[in-house]
């Protein structure tokens, strides 16, 4: 008897502890769960302005700038102009010494005078051998011959003409003068430098014909040069003045392409007022070309844009709210026209529920993104998933236990 009761005592011990196990696993169950539903952060469709810009660098250049060389050799002898200078169209900027020119002058004009003497020689001696020769005292190869010697001086004389024009026209060129009205940015010469043009002028100055109006040769990527036009508004900075913006215009969008490292880029012209000359050439720009504008539309976060719902059995409405589709045509400034404006998916949270709308965006600034259909003002958006601290699965987060989707 003793027997039989200790083995129902042990039966009535363990179906206890079975009971008490499956109520623990019950519990610890129910609580993961629990502390494995994400809880989801949303933010408000609110109507705002929006901005969309490309961004790019470039330099700071004259408008017009003018290298003033030489075309002869020989050294400098004098200086008139110097760095900042303000020059004038036609002043007197560079003196090379002229010595060796006048010296080459003066032989020419020597050659001239000896080719006019034979010259008149050989009329004398045409004259005579013209009159000897319808006496029939000279053969007719002795005329002939003193027609040609004349001939032969008259074509000598307009060659030494040419050489005297020629040394003429070369000393003149060691007086250099400035080409345009406008400032001395760099100066390549000093006094005493013998300068030599064999192959190629020497630049000797270099003007800037008006540094109060100036341009930006911006490098715009291929990906962005498509929305970029003329007259569009450009924000720039330097970083000389960094808490300052200055304002500018696209003025052309060159079609040569410029090639580094295999990106492509196009040069994109921008015009500058600098009326107080803080802008220097060769200053680096960072540029904001304003290719839309959009005054009280409705806009989402771009988190929003790309939150995708957990993976955790979370019901959702698998109808979205707007229908599937594109819409045709954009907005002006924003995209050529013809193109299609993408449709999007975004989640709206209603009664703990995640229901995916379709909506047709706009233009965006990077941060926002406007929205012209799909949804309303004061719509809740899910923009980001967040998990407690400690829940296990494969959508905890290593970072505070918060996981954006």
């Amino acid at each position: 008897m003793a027997n039989k009761s200790k083995k129902r005592s042990w039966k009535w011990v363990v179906l206890i502890a079975g009971v008490v196990g499956l109520a623990a696993v019950g519990l610890w169950y129910a609580k993961f769960r629990r502390d494995s539903a994400p809880q989801y952060q949303t933010t408000l469709v609110v109507r705002g302005d929006l901005t969309q810009l490309v961004t790019a660098t470039g330099q700071l250049n004259p408008v017009t700038n003018v290298q003033v060389g030489c075309q002869i050799s020989g050294t400098i002898a004098k200086l008139y102009a110097d760095w900042n200078s303000p020059v004038t169209n036609g002043q007197l900027v560079a003196q090379i010494d002229p010595a060796t020119y006048q010296a080459n002058l003066h032989q020419a004009e020597g050659d001239l005078a000896n080719s006019q003497a034979a010259l008149e020689l050989a009329k004398v001696n045409a004259v005579r051998a013209q009159e000897l020769f319808e006496s029939k005292l000279i053969p007719h190869s002795d005329y002939d011959q003193a027609m040609a010697n004349l001939h032969q001086a008259a074509a000598t004389i307009q060659m030494k003409r040419a050489a005297v024009e020629k040394s003429q026209v070369d000393l003149q060129y060691c007086t250099i003068y400035s080409p345009v009205d406008g400032m001395v940015i760099s100066r390549n010469v000093d006094v005493g430098q013998t300068v030599a043009a064999s192959f190629n002028a020497p630049v000797l100055f270099v003007i800037a014909n008006d540094l109060a109006k100036m341009q930006i040769d911006a490098n715009v990527a291929e990906a962005d040069v498509g929305g970029v036009e003329e007259q569009q508004n450009v924000d720039f900075t330097v970083d000389a003045f960094p808490n300052r913006t200055f304002h500018g215009g696209v003025v052309q969008v060159r079609n040569s392409p410029i090639t580094v490292q295999n990106v492509v880029t196009y040069d994109t012209v921008i015009a500058v007022n600098n009326p107080d000359l803080k802008l220097k050439p060769g200053m680096t720009a960072n540029v904001s070309i304003i290719v839309a504008e959009r005054n009280g539309v409705l806009r989402v976060p771009n988190s929003a844009l790309r939150f995708h719902p957990p993976e955790t059995g979370t019901s959702t409405n698998a109808t979205p709210r707007a229908g599937v589709g594109t819409y045709p045509g954009a907005a002006a400034g924003s995209r050529p026209r013809g193109e299609r404006r993408p449709t999007r998916t975004v989640y709206v949270l209603k009664d703990d529920k995640l229901q995916p709308v379709q909506v047709k965006v706009g233009i965006t600034d990077g941060i926002n993104t406007e929205v012209t259909e799909g949804l309303s003002e004061n719509d809740k958006v899910v923009t980001t998933a967040i998990y407690k601290q400690g829940s296990s699965g494969s959508a905890a987060s290593p970072f505070g236990g918060m996981r954006r989707f």
